[in-house]
């Protein structure tokens, strides 16, 4: 079982939008990785790259999955919010706080996942869930299809230079990169 690339080419803090539109492909990677290990695993158990797969998705649905989502809920939402402030925001308001619920959904199915992946990874494959690997994997798959399809556009649209500059100088900061200053 081929493993999909780990990384494509990544965007910059510099170009936030961006940055997230490219994380999203890599959910959809690892989406697919997960997709393919349940009939691995009905197939051939925890071989070795039924574990190395499942190392690679703990490792990106604990670290990176969890800063995106922070990302779109400690940055984006509220630029957009403050982007709309003034006019009638109960759609945006609508749109964020429905996302927000979706990714509260998705923590919640990443748990019901997430120990049976690391016994996977650790050799038993008694312990992996076919069921709750599908699920994670289709509710991430319809989470970013709206993001892509109704945030992102939404941002590109109302959010300016100044305000994407400070979400991605925030989203650095999260990593615990700091900022670079800008000439």
């Amino acid at each position: 079982m081929p493993l999909p690339a780990q990384f494509s080419p990544a965007a910059t803090f510099e170009a936030p939008l961006e940055m997230l539109a490219a994380c999203h492909g890599r959910i959809r990677r690892q989406c697919e990785t997960l997709r393919r290990l349940v009939p691995h695993v009905a197939a051939h158990g925890a071989d070795q790259q039924a574990r190395q797969a499942a190392q690679a998705v703990l490792r990106y649905f604990d670290t990176a999955a969890v800063h995106h989502h922070r990302d779109e809920e400690q940055d984006l939402f509220p630029a957009l919010l403050e982007a709309m402030a003034g006019s009638d925001a109960v759609c945006l308001r609508e749109l964020s706080e429905g996302l927000r619920a979706e990714h509260r959904e998705l923590d919640a199915c990443w748990r019901a996942l997430r120990s049976g992946l690391q016994r996977l990874a650790e050799g038993d494959a008694a312990g992996f869930q076919a069921d709750a690997a599908r699920a994670l994997a289709q509710a991430y798959e319809q989470h970013i299809a709206r993001e892509d399809a109704e945030l992102l556009p939404l941002a590109a649209r109302l959010l300016d230079a100044n305000a994407l500059r400070e979400i991605g100088q925030a989203m650095q900061t999260r990593r615990g990169l700091g900022a670079t200053p800008r000439p």
